[in-house]
């Protein structure tokens, strides 16, 4: 008997969160709400979380992450997900006082 992949839409959402300084945004994080089958909770995964240079260590992030955070919670999110790479030590010693846990790897392919 031979085996037929199916497919199902799912329907995602992505929220925007950003910093502007009134000239121009000086920093983003997006927030993606995703569901699977395995729960009946959605997933966050944070993602693109960027400061501008010049308006790093002023809290701006901390501040964007914690906002994610406070919107995956009230999304009912069962967990969020954060990934960064393995050249960045700062940001994983910035994630894990921010709550987050060093739970495995991330695979990537580029397209």
């Amino acid at each position: 008997m031979k085996s037929t992949i199916l497919r199902k839409k799912i329907k995602a959402e992505g929220i925007k969160f950003w910093v502007n300084n009134g000239k121009e945004e000086v920093g983003r994080a997006f927030l993606y709400l995703l569901k699977n089958d395995l729960h009946s909770e959605p997933f966050g995964l944070l993602e693109d979380v960027f400061v501008k240079e010049e308006e790093q260590k002023r809290g701006i992030g901390t501040k964007l992450v914690e906002e994610v955070i406070k919107e995956a919670k009230k999304r009912k999110c069962y967990k969020l997900i954060a990934t960064s790479r393995y050249s960045r030590p700062q940001v994983h010693k910035w994630y894990k006082k921010l709550g987050f846990k060093d739970r495995g790897i991330e695979f990537r392919k580029d397209f």
